[in-house]
């Protein structure tokens, strides 16, 4: 869907690069711009996660690209990112605010060499403003941007979700910003520079209860139950059950004291469920108590109660619908082998998008790059003797 059109990719850590490899899993021509040491993601990875090597951090969200590692700082490298900036459509980079101007690869310079180009910056905090010098990182930004104070039991600490949401919802922000400005500029011609920041997509994420604080005052208090948020009727969480846990949402509480025959959910109605939550969510706790979880998933089901196994990752990689939906891919990579991901979230007419290329060693491509830009293999060998430029292309035939 996005054949043929180019991206150059200044990104690392996460939400740079997950924005990036949507554009390049919808077939984006993506070449993702290097220091000659490699991207930070080559030499880190929560978990310690490494296949042979290689971090699982930089596997998960650089596929479908091509690596052309660079000496930013020298002369030669700026004229050949120059060079590519004239022929291509998109940049995306999260560099700290004013770094990318420094290296004179800011948007306002490649604008005169390409008045097209569509410059996406994402960043913590934005390119201005009082907090633009902060480093923006998901936990951070959870934490300032109120999401924290929503999760975890009343007597609790303020609790993260503990995956980095804030990043991916970033980075999803950041790709639909800029085929928003693509779809523009074929209707004006015109490009433009686009911004996604860490701050907007936290806030962004609590939309919901953003906007009820705002209508009328102070959420409720965090719940010493099951309740999971600060604005739902009860009940509405994770409860115990007799051998584990389920979750269960919204039900008229008419319903539920008529189906579990329950004289104290009877003293209630449908009214009570947001004033009196935390009485009613107690009297339900109890008697969620009383059965195994596979007791209540049959009853829920034969009763159409709106509930979920609470699983964890292996039930999640082996549960039928995931599977259904092929969400978890599995791609050969040359040094890690074997490496499972995934996938590409959204489906068109029925597929998700091909997976093309593995995530590239670095400077895999940069030989092949430099060779359609009229560079000889001279020039390229006194680049790389030079550390201009980094190749690691006969590793990667080698290997493959």
């Amino acid at each position: 869907m996005l054949k043929g059109i180019k991206v150059l990719n200044f990104t690392h850590f996460l939400q740079g690069p997950s924005s990036v490899q949507m554009l390049a899993d919808l077939g984006a021509d993506v070449i993702k711009i290097e220091q000659t040491k490699g991207a930070y993601e080559r030499y880190w990875s929560g978990l310690d996660a490494y296949k042979n090597g290689v971090s699982v951090f930089f596997l998960l969200a650089n596929r479908n690209q091509k690596s052309l590692a660079l000496d930013l700082r020298s002369e030669e490298g700026k004229e050949i990112i120059y060079q590519l900036v004239k022929e291509a459509d998109i940049v995306v980079e999260n560099y700290r605010p004013g770094a990318m101007e420094r290296l004179g690869l800011g948007y306002e310079h490649l604008k005169e060499l390409n008045p097209k180009i569509i410059y996406c910056s994402c960043s913590g905090y934005g390119s201005t403003g009082p907090y633009y010098k902060r480093p923006g990182q998901d936990l951070l930004l959870q934490s300032m941007s109120g999401l924290m104070s929503l999760s975890g039991r009343k007597n609790d600490p303020p609790t993260p979700v503990g995956t980095a949401v804030v990043d991916q919802h970033g980075a999803v922000l950041a790709a639909f910003g800029v085929v928003t400005a693509l779809f523009n500029r074929e209707r004006t011609g015109e490009g433009m520079k686009v911004e996604s920041n860490l701050l907007n997509a936290a806030l962004d994420l609590q939309i919901e209860s953003l906007a009820y604080h705002l209508n009328k005052g102070e959420l409720w208090e965090r719940s010493n139950s099951g309740l999971a948020t600060r604005f739902h009727q009860a009940p509405y969480g994770v409860y115990q059950t007799r051998d584990g846990y389920i979750t269960v949402s919204n039900t008229p509480v008419e319903k539920l004291s008529q189906i579990l025959h329950s004289e104290e959910l009877a003293k209630f109605t449908s009214a009570d469920q947001m004033s009196k939550r935390d009485q009613i969510d107690g009297v339900f706790s109890s008697i969620m108590k009383e059965r195994s979880t596979d007791e209540w998933i049959e009853f829920f089901v034969e009763n159409d109660i709106w509930f979920a196994p609470v699983n964890d990752y292996h039930a999640v990689i082996n549960d039928e619908q995931v599977k259904h939906n092929e969400m978890i891919i599995t791609l050969e990579h040359p040094i890690a082998g074997e490496v499972r991901l995934v996938n590409h979230p959204v489906k068109y007419n029925g597929k998700a998008p091909e997976h093309r290329l593995h995530p590239p060693l670095l400077g895999e491509y940069s030989r092949e790059i430099l060779q359609y830009l009229g560079y000889s293999d001279i020039e390229i060998d006194r680049l790389i003797e030079r550390e201009i430029t980094v190749s690691n292309e006969r590793e990667a035939k080698s290997i493959g």
